[in-house]
């Protein structure tokens, strides 16, 4: 049982390396809860490779300090579609 959660930990850390992705993304795309990605390449990872480790924490880093850009992008982008969809209606 250990073995297969430190190859999903690894899996899980080389997938948002190469993505360059979120732990929610790694979490759809593996089908399975958000804790779970972030305890495995948080706290798992760091015991199993230490580099890999580094890396995933960089990609986390740069993501979360970037999370309240990409909410004002997206809620500029639903405000706007909400606009377009009134001014198709009232037309």
């Amino acid at each position: 049982m250990k073995a297969i959660v430190e190859e999903r930990a690894a899996m899980l850390g080389e997938y948002i390396i190469e993505s360059k992705g979120t732990v929610r993304g790694a979490a759809k795309k593996f089908g399975i809860s958000k804790s779970t990605v972030h305890k495995d390449v948080s706290q798992r990872l760091k015991n199993i490779n230490p580099t890999l480790y580094r890396e995933v924490r960089e990609i986390l880093d740069t993501n979360k300090s970037e999370r309240h850009i990409r909410g004002g992008i997206a809620t500029r982008e639903k405000y706007m579609h909400e606009r377009n969809s009134a001014k198709r209606r009232s037309v």
